[in-house]
């Protein structure tokens, strides 16, 4: 077993640029150990970002080293653990005006929730694969580091290559470029990680990756609004954000969240999507507002901000996440299908005008399978 105080040891010798090391320079944020899998975290200021990559390349040539180490993530993070001190040579720098452009990638949507159990993977999995369908290159980036879903969603277990000695080739999936850490660590390993640790992975997932030039990547957001939701929404040049709600009160006051986090941070809200908006009996064709109807649409009146569509609460979208084929490759000209394209087509058209359809968004009034 591979542990975790014998790395931290193995690099604290490690020389960084300013005469000090890895240990006495304070510049270890942390470590986490998964089967073979070692990640590592170093604290730097972003302006010692170039400075610190043969420190990097050093750490990672001595982890590769280790017996039983088959994947090491390296990354430099400005993030510090709670309590630790600042590097020996920190200075005040200059904070940039925004977040730098993602290589490969043309505009980043955040799909977001302000809680867990709306459904916002599944929502988001159909979003990227319509998106796919209408002929844009498209990626799926699984953001939620405790509870990783897209790998089971999209039906894939591969482990990502590596390109050119350090970035991460992602997994293909029903044509998408998906990329998780569900891929990278043991399915049964709890991830039990502060801070700078949860922002090194996401920064590792989202920039050490070679996307293939792609129109859209669909971030799977973590639920909530704590520090990986910040991370992501600081860091990352988001071109929106959209909001995963289900009908009833108690999901609407979290909706409302998450909604109020992107308006702090300059994200445009693009709306908002009520799933599991109603409930048609496959038996019977009774109508069951389980959740209630209509509440997110009359939320997104009263906030401001558009109202998307609605998509509904049945077994077959269930089953084919399960399967790892969401619906809109199980069965692509199906009502479920339907109702992910036509909230997809209002999306893009808020994003590109009159490229896409803005007809009015989907009051859902599904029945059958």
């Amino acid at each position: 077993m591979i542990d975790e105080a014998a790395i931290a040891q193995l690099i604290g010798t490690v020389a960084t640029p300013d005469g000090a090391t890895i240990a006495s320079g304070n510049r270890l944020a942390g470590v986490h150990v998964s089967g073979a899998t070692v990640m590592v975290a170093l604290s730097i200021e972003p302006a010692e970002a170039g400075q610190f990559q043969p420190v990097q390349s050093e750490v990672e040539r001595r982890l590769k080293a280790v017996p039983g180490v088959e994947k090491v993530f390296v990354t430099l993070t400005a993030e510090r653990a709670k309590g630790a001190a600042a590097p020996a040579t920190a200075k005040a720098t200059a904070t940039p005006s925004g977040p730098p452009p993602v290589p490969g990638i043309k505009r980043i949507i955040a799909v977001a929730s302000g809680k867990g159990g709306v459904g916002k993977s599944t929502t988001a999995a159909n979003l990227a694969l319509a998106m796919l369908s209408q002929g844009l290159r498209v990626g799926l980036l699984d953001a939620d580091i405790y509870g990783p879903s897209v790998p089971k969603l999209m039906g894939v277990t591969t482990k990502p290559e590596l390109v050119d000695g350090k970035r991460m080739r992602p997994v293909k999936a029903h044509g998408l470029e998906v990329m998780s850490i569900g891929f990278m660590v043991e399915p049964e390993a709890p991830l039990i990680w502060r801070g700078p640790m949860i922002d090194s992975a996401l920064t590792q997932m989202l920039r050490e990756v070679a996307w293939d030039n792609l129109d859209l990547l669909i971030v799977d957001m973590p639920p909530g609004t704590g520090d990986a939701q910040l991370t992501l929404a600081q860091k990352t040049p988001l071109a929106g954000a959209i909001i995963v709600s289900t009908p009833q009160d108690l999901a609407l006051i979290d909706a409302r969240k998450g909604i109020a986090m992107f308006q702090k941070v300059d994200v445009p809200v693009l709306g908002v999507i009520e799933n599991m908006s109603t409930f048609l009996c496959p038996t019977c064709g009774t109508r069951c507002d389980i959740f209630g109807h209509g509440g997110a649409e009359r939320e997104a009146a009263a906030i401001g901000v558009p109202f998307l569509g609605g998509i509904p609460l049945h077994m077959a979208i269930r089953e084919t996440a399960d399967a790892g084929r969401p619906s809109v490759v199980a069965d692509p000209t199906g009502p479920h299908a339907e109702a992910y394209r036509a909230v997809a087509a209002r999306v893009l058209a808020l994003l590109d005008g009159p490229r896409a359809p803005t007809k009015a968004p989907t009051r859902v009034a599904f029945g059958g399978g």
